[in-house]
């Protein structure tokens, strides 16, 4: 039988992706562009410069199919999964009216507000790459978390008017909704001539990129756990019910019609963070890294492997950016003496990333009454042995990752899958399609200190916030 293809379109917060699948959810070639630094030109706004989101899906997918092997005309589909809580004001021939706001923007946490005429539609991102890519005026109703006119029970806009005109969107300028797995379009001939992807292919919704990518990581059963390590970092389980007002976690869409993933409180530029460091002392691991032929990941990595659990009392408190809520929050390390180098602050921020994701994911556990036995962890920090390692054993559980790290992408090829009739449902897709790669368990001793260090790690904050509140108080007055 002649091989199929689907290709996953990942619009992430750093750079977007473009990967090309065959039907069993193997890689056969992929690209990825980075995104612009984020414009920031004011406390409170940070958008996408220019037309970033689209322009570097265009670059990706172009490389993606200059390096595809195979017969274009055996390219089954196109899947898009974009970044969730994002505005973007469109003109009304689907163009940016605006750059997008981000969802680190404090507009985000305020209903929209009209200023400019040259806005015909206000839409998430997946709707309007969803309209760049075919022309077709849909959105997936799976991406309507956060101030969107959007009842999270029906999956549709609220009936109740008084309550939809409380976000100040009127109808004629939201998409059409469509669920999850549905076609939204085709490639128009315009993006086929930017990017080689052959034009009339069917382009299909998936969701938020989170859920896209608890389907591509294989979160599809009860007691399986997610962390997910993007520029946003996540902890996941699935569920069926929208619950209302819980205290410890949310309810996200999933990427199944009427299905929901309950997400616990998060880390907020949390990869990011690894960026960070690597960033600030870039010349010293870049001539390191080359004079042992490894990559800079690969040299922090095989470092962070000698430095001791614990990090020799070196704690790091991952607020590199404050909520709107709580604008005094700042990122820290704590414990500092001669010992430490850059290695060991490595280490810390992925302690400190299990520490709180442990933390958060206990609180939800205990809010649902439920008990995760395994976790599986998903995005580019799943590549290091050093954190798989770290959360096998701040966990207490096995930790497992996939053959496609790249797991928002592989989701969106199974939405295609499906709604291109290559596997009858989305328990066969997923069954076909994800497959582990290895795993990692916990070791005892060090299940014990991170149990103990955990417990002073959780009381940071407590101590720590007051110092920080003054101090925002006193610059704010500046």
């Amino acid at each position: 039988m002649t091989t199929k293809y689907i290709i996953g379109i990942d619009g992430g917060s750093q750079s977007s992706k473009v990967v090309i699948f065959d039907t069993e959810g193997r890689i056969v070639c992929e690209a990825s562009e980075a995104l612009a630094p984020m414009h920031t030109p004011r406390p409170g706004t940070a958008e996408h410069p220019d037309d970033d989101l689209y322009d570097t899906i265009v670059a990706a997918a172009r490389r993606a199919m200059a390096a595809f092997t195979g017969d274009a005309a055996d390219i089954v589909g196109v899947g898009l999964c974009s970044i969730r809580c994002c505005r973007a004001l469109v003109h009304a021939d689907g163009t940016l009216a605006e750059p997008v706001q981000s969802w680190m923007d404090h507009r985000l946490s305020r209903p929209y507000e009209h200023t400019n005429d040259d806005v015909a539609y206000v839409t998430t991102t997946s709707g309007y790459l969803m309209g760049r890519l075919t022309g077709s005026l849909t959105d997936t109703a799976a991406n309507y978390i956060g101030p969107w006119p959007m009842d999270v029970n029906t999956w549709d806009w609220f009936a109740d008017q008084e309550t939809f005109d409380a976000f100040n969107v009127p109808h004629h300028m939201l998409y059409k909704l469509q669920m999850p797995g549905e076609i939204g379009g085709y490639v128009t001939e315009a993006f086929a001539a930017e990017t080689g992807i052959p034009a009339g292919l069917p382009v299909v919704h998936t969701a938020n990129d989170k859920a896209t990518e608890a389907l591509g990581a294989g979160l599809h059963e009860k007691g399986i756990g997610l962390i997910s390590l993007g520029t946003y970092i996540a902890g996941m389980v699935v569920g069926e019910d929208f619950m209302a007002e819980p205290q410890s976690y949310f309810t996200n869409f999933a990427s199944e019609p009427q299905r929901y993933i309950y997400e616990s409180a998060g880390i907020r530029r949390g990869m990011w963070t690894v960026s960070w460091l690597r960033n600030l002392v870039g010349t010293e691991i870049a001539q390191a890294a080359s004079a042992a032929g490894v990559s800079h990941e690969q040299h922090l990595n095989a470092l962070a492997d000698q430095v001791p659990a614990g990090c020799d009392g070196l704690m790091c408190v991952l607020d590199w950016l404050a909520s709107p809520t709580q604008p005094h929050k700042k990122g820290m390390f704590i414990g500092f003496d001669e010992r430490h180098g850059y290695a060991h602050m490595y280490r810390a921020i992925l302690e400190g990333i299990g520490f709180r994701m442990k933390q958060n994911m206990a609180n939800m556990e205990a809010e649902l009454g439920i008990r995760v036995d395994k976790l599986v962890i998903s995005g580019g920090g799943s590549n290091s042995d050093v954190g798989m390692q770290i959360f096998a054993d701040m966990f207490d559980l096995p930790v497992v990752r996939n053959q496609v790290r790249n797991a928002a992408g592989l989701g969106a090829a199974i939405c295609v899958a499906v709604a291109c009739g290559i596997y009858r449902d989305v328990d066969e897709a997923t069954s076909r399609m994800v497959h582990e790669a290895d795993g990692f368990i916990p070791n005892a001793a060090r299940v014990q200190l991170y149990r103990k260090l955990g417990a002073v790690y959780s009381d940071i904050s407590a101590e720590t916030d007051a110092i920080l509140e003054r101090t925002y108080n006193i610059l704010s007055e500046q």
